[in-house]
């Protein structure tokens, strides 16, 4: 049940964001001390508590505790809102969003599923097309093509900033601990350091139209700002799975518009804490009533409409000379999201004597140091590889923010918040299907709750990467590895049982390959992180299936009720990766070749003690490598 304690919170009038407006020099976590400081945490809870079950009165009590404006939430993402607003009597920001924003609506005109460099191709458009401020967190940050893309696009933003005669606020954080975060996780970083040649920002005299403000966040021990998220003059936002960083993953990004923005701005404030210097031009302009103004001629949320036609331009097939590439080089900067999607599908369309196979390799051997040459069928007509998605509706949509805050002492207590409960409970009350992708799934909790769907007759898909950080993965206690996790979920289900036949995994294929390709190697990875549960809700964001992201990570992450989206989500996942056509694993939870033997790069299944002695091999290599 909603107590009345969350009712009136999510009632409230109040937020860290509107009580900012009145007093802009605040610090925002001042104010959500203020605010919600006042009521007792309790940071272990166990999430069987009191738990209830679904009933239409809750399910009201869900309706109330949301701004949906026009839209009507389904039953099955209502019952899934009031089970992550539960943590809110342990943890009034357990979701890391003041409780009146928790549930919104808005619309995702662009959802972008492909290599990383790919999301941040739009999002240094986004940057470069601000007009008053750019508030940019991120996890890993290092020197690399997407430092250079956003580097790049602040120098772009500061001169057409000095072209207008005005000045943009840029606030940017990313996860780096040092000694000083054992007293103060937030530390703020001088010009010197985020300048120098590990982090490589612009200098101050590179932007001097911006003034530009960094900070770093990590809570000892392992409380990682694992979260990734910009918002843009307070009219758009992007949620993105990926790190700042060099890799040949393919990821995944949602730009949302719409009253839900104001959600995602709230979260930038409380992950931020700190008083912001200088203050945020947009902390009176709500996106519910369209931001900051600005001069862009772009349509946005409901005048956007339908949007290009993406299939239409991939048809076509061949690359457009006249749209070249957008790299850190040679910049091209588009002026509207219809822009960016012609340019991009021209990138991934075939040039003069290339096949779509070819051009698909080209395009993904792009962040691989050492290419490799495609081995899946060439791609037939209709299946080209989309990598910007319109997934516009003329209508907005219900959005929840089911995020969690960083939690860093080493233990698995903090296990009752708003991002594991949206998922267990779309699990729990699903009715046909569910679908996952995620680099590694290994979370204590998930696999019974895995187990009890494909009991009720619910087939369960889900797509993990090939040997994604085994090394960490294999140490005890970080949930073993994704053949060892598969064979843990197998021993549950009786063979020969309807159950197996219900269950399919899927190491990842690249949209080239005939065959999954450990992550060791570096060539074709995947770091997407979505939940689809009957074709109708979905959670995208930064949270992996994973022990570290249940447990201890901050993350972000927008569950959305949407068929029509649902359903653009997954058709482009399956357009773009060969997973479901070759990469089923075996009835033991590994993935064999045609010969029966195991991929390359393969672990086995050590116990405990070898376990802890590849794990800390695998990471001692891994800082070398580093």
């Amino acid at each position: 049940m909603v107590s009345d304690h969350v009712l009136r919170l999510c009632r409230a009038h109040n937020s860290v964001s509107s009580i900012l407006a009145k007093n802009p020099t605040k610090g925002p976590g001042v104010i959500a001390k203020d605010l919600y400081g006042h009521y007792e945490k309790d940071l272990r809870r166990s999430p069987d508590e009191d738990r209830p079950q679904p009933s239409p009165e809750i399910l009201e009590l869900a309706l109330q505790c949301g701004n949906w404006g026009p839209t009507a939430p389904s039953p099955l993402f209502l019952q899934a809102f009031a089970d992550s607003l539960r943590c809110l009597d342990a943890d009034a920001l357990s979701s890391v969003v003041s409780p009146p924003l928790m549930g919104s609506h808005g619309t995702i005109p662009l959802t972008i599923i492909a290599p990383l460099i790919d999301i941040i191709r739009h999002v240094s458009n986004v940057i470069a097309r601000a007009e008053k401020e750019v508030f940019f967190i991120t996890c890993n940050w290092s020197p690399s093509v997407a430092q250079r893309l956003v580097k790049n696009a602040l120098i772009e933003l500061s001169r057409r900033a000095g072209e207008r005669n005005q000045r943009v606020v840029v606030k940017l954080m990313y996860d780096k601990a040092t000694a000083a975060s054992a007293i103060d996780p937030h530390q703020r970083v001088k010009p010197e350091t985020y300048t120098s040649k590990a982090i490589q920002l612009p200098t101050p005299e590179e932007i001097p139209n911006l003034d530009m403000e960094v900070v770093s966040l990590h809570k000892l021990v392992l409380g990682t700002l694992h979260a990734k998220f910009c918002v843009v003059d307070r009219k758009i936002a992007v949620v993105m799975s990926n790190n700042m960083e060099d890799n040949a993953n393919m990821e995944m990004a949602t730009h949302l518009e719409g009253p839900i923005v104001d959600s995602i701005y709230d979260t930038a404030l409380i992950t931020w804490k700190h008083p912001l210097d200088p203050i945020l031009p947009s902390h009176n302009s709500p996106a519910s009533q369209g931001g900051l103004p600005t001069s862009s001629d772009e349509p946005l949320y409901l005048d956007r409409g339908t949007g290009p036609d993406q299939e239409h331009i991939a048809a076509i097939g061949q690359a457009n000379p006249s749209l070249p590439e957008h790299t850190p080089e040679d910049p091209h900067y588009d002026v509207d999201m219809a822009g960016e999607i012609a340019r991009m599908q021209s990138c991934y369309s075939t040039k003069p004597d290339e096949t779509r196979l070819q051009a698909a390799n080209r395009q993904l051997n792009l962040a691989v140091k050492d290419h490799i040459a495609p081995t899946g069928p060439d791609i037939p007509d209709g299946h080209e590889m989309t990598p910007y998605i319109n997934t516009s509706t003329p209508y907005p949509v219900p959005i929840a923010m089911v995020s969690r805050p960083p939690y860093g002492n080493v233990d698995s207590k903090n296990v009752f918040v708003p991002q594991n409960e949206a998922w267990l409970s779309l699990i729990r009350n699903a009715k046909s299907n569910i679908f996952i992708q995620t680099p590694d799934l290994n979370a204590a909790p998930l696999i019974p709750a895995l187990v009890e769907a494909l009991k009720r007759g619910v087939e369960v898909t889900y797509y993990v990467c090939f040997g994604y950080n085994d090394a960490g993965e294999i140490i005890p206690g970080q949930g073993g590895t994704n053949e060892q996790a598969a064979r843990s979920l197998l021993s549950y289900l009786p063979k020969g049982g309807l159950e197996r036949e219900l269950l399919h995994i899927y190491d990842y294929v690249g949209k080239d390959q005939d065959h999954p390709i450990h992550q060791c190697f570096r060539t074709r990875c995947c770091h997407v992180k979505l939940l689809i549960v009957d074709g109708t809700v979905g959670v995208q964001g930064s949270g992996n299936q994973d022990t570290q992201s249940w447990f201890h990570s901050q993350e972000i992450n927008v569950m959305v009720d949407s068929p029509e989206i649902c359903s653009k989500w997954r058709d482009g996942i399956e357009r773009n990766q060969n997973t479901k056509l070759f990469g089923r694993v075996s009835d033991d939870g590994v993935w064999r070749d045609k010969n029966g033997q195991p991929g390359e790069g393969y672990m086995g299944d050590p116990n405990s003690v070898e376990g802890l002695i590849k794990g800390v091999w695998g990471m001692y290599k891994k800082m070398e490598r580093a």
